[in-house]
């Protein structure tokens, strides 16, 4: 794990979108399409909005979300309502957004109408995760009802989450599907978060999932 420790939060988040606009370029300069896996939350906003002027070529860029609450687009707590609010805009309005929400009842029944949209997906060219406090990532969370079947070598590509500390039911990349990412980044911010970090170094990912994809990440943190 690299650790980049920033002066100040907005100092992070220009940093941040510098790294990831030259890694897109780097990977759209040896591939046709650059995947790139974001997180939802309002963490990674200033970063989104700094990333979305970058001078490269969105229209072979593939955007998707590590994981989505179970909610129609235009709700206050919809992750793809932010991201298109957020990062898909300015120039990176030319990238193609893939769904990881549709308009099925439940997220058991929406999963098979999402999966074709993934093809050719993978690996992820560049997956920029988030963090929580109790450890948990995309919708990876302790004691989660499939966080062992999601963390499994074998596990699909999507799966249904519902946690205590969730909210809503979830859709989520499973472990492998983001594990297999070539190039990995983590955005955490405050104190606590950095405390969290440091205990998930080692440690189970069942019991604090971040720590399955810290080996061969670079995280951006400030205070």
């Amino acid at each position: 794990m690299k650790l980049i420790d920033y002066p100040d939060r907005e100092i992070l988040a220009m940093g941040l979108a510098d790294a990831l606009a030259s890694s897109l370029k780097n990977s759209l300069m040896v591939h046709d399409h650059a995947s790139f896996c974001v997180p939802g939350g309002s963490s990674p906003g200033e970063t989104f909005r700094a990333l979305s002027g970058a001078r490269l070529d969105w229209e072979r860029v593939h955007v998707f979300l590590n994981d989505e609450r179970w909610v129609p687009e235009g709700h206050a707590r919809s992750n793809t309502s932010l991201l298109k609010r957020t990062l898909l805009t300015d120039r990176a309005a030319a990238a193609t957004l893939v769904p990881l929400v549709n308009e099925a009842e439940t997220p058991e029944d929406g999963i098979p109408g999402l999966i074709d949209g993934f093809e050719g997906e993978l690996p992820i060219s560049l997956l920029l995760l988030g963090m929580g406090t109790d450890g948990h990532t995309a919708s990876l969370f302790p004691g989660a009802d499939r966080l062992a079947e999601a963390m499994a070598p074998d596990a699909p590509l999507l799966l249904p989450m519902r946690a205590e500390g969730a909210g809503e039911p979830r859709i989520t990349l499973s472990r492998p599907a983001l594990e297999g990412a070539m190039e990995t980044h983590v955005l955490i911010m405050g104190e606590e978060k950095r405390a969290v970090l440091e205990k998930a170094r080692g440690a189970d990912p069942m019991e604090l999932p971040i720590a399955a994809f810290l080996n061969d990440a670079t995280v951006h943190w400030a205070a």
